[in-house]
C-alpha cells in the first residue's frame, strides 16, 4: 500500500464516510459529473474547497460564457442548456448583459442559485473543504482524506469510484497519479506549436483573480487605495488596452497588436472593452451596468502555483491579487467612475473568491489529444478528427494566455472537435476518472479543452463513466476497451441529452 500525504496539523481521529462516487472539486466539470452520477442512481459526494459550487462560472467570476457560434442550436448537452436556460429565466433575457463576447452573460450568485436547484437528494456537497491525503492499493484509491477549512475536522472518505475535478488536478500527487505539468516538446507530441527545444513545465497558463465593477454616472469617484506594488506590474504586465494578436509565425498568420477602448468601438474590434464581459446592461435589467474584468492586462504571469512550496503559492495568489487591484486602479485614473462591486463576488476585497484557473496538472491518459487533431491547419473536413471512443464534443480557438517569456503563447482557429473517453482515463490507476482540466490533453490542447462547456461536458461523461463501469462491476478503462460496453456506455450518453459528434454545420449556419 502506497500513501500520499500533505502536512496536515494535529486534529480529532478522522470519521469515515463510505460513498458510491466520490467527486473532489465542486467546478464545472464538478458540478456536472455529480449530476450524471446521480442521475444513474449512484450516492455521491461532491467536496469543493470554495463556499460557492460552480467554479469558472461562480467563485472564479466568469459568468461571459466561452461558448462557440453554434452553441444556441448545438454543441451543449442536455443538462448544460438546462443551467442556462434557468439562468435566462431568472432574468427574462436571453443575455442580461448584453455583452460581444457571449450570448450569455450573468452575476455569477445566479448560477450558482440554479446549480444548487439543479443537484437532487442523492447529492452530498461538502463546502469549505479539501482533499489532504489519499491511500491506494493495487493501482486503486482506497480512500481519500479531506481538511475541513473553517473547523480543521478530518473526513477520510471511502469510495468506490473517484472523479478528479478539482481546479489544478490536486488529487494526481495525492494518489501517486502519473500527470504532466506545463509545455511539452515538438519532440514529444509532435505539434509544431510546442517547445522547440526542452519541455518547461513552468509555462503553465496565467490565472486570473476577476472582479466587477458598476459603471456609475459621470462626475463620481470611485478610486480605490493604491495597491501595493502597482508601479512595478503597472510596467511590467503592462496594464493597458492593447492585446497581442498571435498568428503564429509558424503558420504564416498575422501577428501584431490590436488597440481597444474602454468605451468606445475602435476600428477592427467588436466593441469596448466595458462591453465585452458585461453582465448587466441596465438598459434591459434596470439600474447601472456591471460589467466583469478577466483581461490580459490583469492576467498574472509571474510564477504558476502547481507543485510548489505551500509559501510560494500564498505568495504568488497575493501578488495575482495585487495584479488585479492594480489593473482596476490603473481603469480609474481614465474612469473614475467606475465602482468596484465587492457583493458581485461575495468578497471582502472584490475579487473573486478564487483565481480563474486555465490549466491544471494532466493525466497521463490513454489518449493525449494533440494539435493535429483539432487544428483547422491540419484537419481540412468540417470537423475535426474524429474519436471511436467520443464522449462529447466542443468548439473554442487554441488561446493560450501566455505564462511568461519562455511560454509559445499560442493560438490557431480549430475546428469543432470531439473529447475522446481516453482522455479521462489514466493510464494505471483504475478506479479515478478525470472530470475537469486535468484531461489527457497537452498544453497546447488543453487552451481549447478549458472553456465553459467543455469542461461541463468531460464533467458529464466522467460521471456518467464512473456510474456505468460500477453498474458493470468493471474498470473505467474496460468501458472503452470492449466494444460492447463501450456502444452501451455511448448510446446511454445519446439518451441524456450528450452530442457525441457533430451534424451538418451548413444547418446551422443557416439558421
Amino acid at each position: 500500500m502506497r500513501v500520499a500525504l500533505v502536512p496536515v496539523p494535529r486534529h480529532k481521529p478522522a470519521r469515515d464516510i463510505a460513498c458510491d462516487v466520490l467527486i473532489v472539486g465542486g467546478g464545472t466539470g464538478g458540478v456536472a459529473a455529480a449530476l450524471a452520477a446521480a442521475r444513474r442512481g449512484r450516492e455521491v459526494t461532491l467536496v469543493e474547497e470554495t463556499d460557492w459550487l460552480g467554479g469558472q462560472m461562480t467563485s472564479q467570476g466568469v459568468s461571459a460564457l466561452d461558448e462557440h457560434e453554434y452553441i444556441e442550436t448545438f454543441g451543449g448537452t442536455a443538462s448544460y442548456y438546462a443551467l442556462r436556460n434557468a439562468i435566462r429565466a431568472h432574468y427574462g433575457h436571453a443575455n442580461p448583459g448584453n455583452c460581444w463576447v457571449t450570448r450569455l452573460a450573468f452575476e455569477p450568485r445566479v448560477a450558482l442559485t440554479m446549480i444548487e436547484q439543479m443537484l437532487p437528494a442523492n447529492v452530498t456537497v461538502c463546502r469549505r473543504m479539501k482533499a489532504v491525503s489519499s491511500t491506494t492499493e493495487a493501482d486503486r484509491i482506497t480512500s481519500v482524506t479531506c481538511l475541513g477549512l473553517d473547523d480543521g475536522a478530518l473526513v477520510r472518505f471511502r469510495p468506490q469510484m473517484v472523479i478528479d475535478a478539482t481546479e489544478l488536478g490536486d488529487l494526481l500527487p495525492l494518489s501517486g497519479t502519473e500527470y504532466v505539468v506545463g509545455a511539452e516538446t515538438v519532440a514529444e507530441t509532435g505539434e509544431p506549436q510546442a517547445q522547440p527545444h526542452a519541455p518547461k513545465p513552468h509555462c503553465v497558463q496565467s490565472f486570473t483573480y476577476t472582479f466587477a465593477c458598476e459603471r456609475r454616472p459621470p462626475g463620481e469617484h470611485h478610486v480605490i487605495v493604491k495597491p501595493e506594488k502597482y508601479e512595478h506590474y503597472r510596467r511590467v504586465q503592462p496594464y493597458t488596452l492593447e492585446i497581442e494578436v498571435h498568428g503564429g509565425e509558424i503558420y504564416g498568420e498575422h501577428s501584431g497588436f490590436l488597440q481597444y477602448g474602454l468605451y468606445d468601438t475602435l476600428p477592427g474590434t467588436k466593441g469596448g472593452l466595458w462591453t465585452y464581459r458585461r453582465l448587466l446592461d441596465g438598459a434591459l435589467v434596470g439600474g447601472n451596468d456591471v460589467t466583469m474584468f478577466n483581461w490580459p492586462g490583469n492576467d498574472y504571469r509571474d510564477r504558476n502555483i502547481i507543485d510548489c512550496a505551500p509559501h510560494e503559492a500564498v505568495q504568488a495568489l497575493q501578488d495575482a491579487k495585487l495584479v488585479s487591484l492594480g489593473f482596476l486602479y490603473w481603469l480609474q485614473a481614465q474612469a473614475p467612475e467606475l465602482r468596484l462591486r465587492p457583493d458581485v463576488m461575495d468578497t471582502a476585497d472584490g475579487l473573486s473568491k478564487h483565481p480563474y484557473i486555465r490549466e491544471s496538472r494532466r493525466i497521463k491518459a490513454l489518449k493525449t489529444i494533440v494539435e493535429q487533431e483539432v487544428s483547422a491547419r491540419y484537419q481540412k473536413a468540417a470537423v475535426a478528427a474524429p474519436f471511436a471512443d467520443s464522449v462529447g464534443v466542443g468548439w473554442y480557438p487554441i488561446d493560450i494566455h501566455r505564462s511568461g517569456p519562455d511560454d509559445i503563447g499560442a493560438s490557431c482557429r480549430t475546428k469543432p472537435f470531439q473529447i475522446p473517453m481516453g482522455a479521462l482515463i489514466p493510464l494505471r490507476m483504475q478506479n479515478l476518472v478525470a472530470g475537469g482540466k486535468n484531461l489527457g490533453t497537452t498544453h497546447i490542447t488543453n487552451g481549447c479543452y478549458r472553456l465553459h462547456p467543455v469542461e461541463w461536458n468531460v464533467g458529464e461523461a466522467a460521471g456518467a463513466l464512473a456510474a456505468f463501469a460500477l453498474d458493470h462491476s468493471v474498470r473505467p478503462a474496460a468501458v472503452r476497451s470492449r466494444a460492447d460496453l463501450l456502444d452501451r456506455f455511448r448510446d446511454s450518453l445519446r439518451a441524456e441529452g450528450v452530442p457525441l459528434a457533430w451534424p451538418d454545420l451548413e444547418q446551422f449556419r443557416m439558421t
